[in-house]
């Protein structure tokens, strides 16, 4: 699979919440309203995406995500949300705050820490609800 920059798989993930699990279409100006970003910036992120065979898009048209790139966006999303559920329901960080610390430790963790982490955080959690 190919290694993406920070802002690739913000873009990627992004896609890929806008798109829900049945791949829908998306069009680039919801992508730019929820990054909070101009439509140029999506414009060159999409190229890039392209690029590396993670996207579809027709001239203007709405975007896809490609099976690889629902692969990789499924993958930093899950990071994102095992991250944020650590950081907000185990250590009890303001949800501001953890949102915005998941989104930048997600790029640099290894999938094998990932799955530690995911082990860890879906054990504790369940030890608050058996309280």
């Amino acid at each position: 699979m190919a290694v993406l920059s920070k802002s690739s798989e913000d873009y990627l993930e992004a896609i890929y919440e806008l798109a829900g699990e049945e791949n829908r279409p998306v069009r680039s100006v919801d992508l730019a309203e929820k990054l909070g970003v101009s439509r140029p910036s999506v414009n060159n992120a999409l190229n890039i995406l392209k690029k590396e065979h993670m996207v579809i898009q027709e001239p203007y048209g709405a975007i896809s995500l490609t099976c690889q790139g629902q692969l990789y966006g499924s993958s930093i999303y899950s990071r994102h949300i095992t991250l944020f559920s650590f950081l907000h329901h185990v250590l009890g960080v303001d949800e501001t705050i953890a949102e915005e610390e998941a989104c930048e430790i997600e790029h640099t963790l290894s999938e094998e820490t990932v799955r530690r982490w995911r082990e860890y955080t879906n054990n504790q959690l369940r030890d608050k609800e058996s309280i």
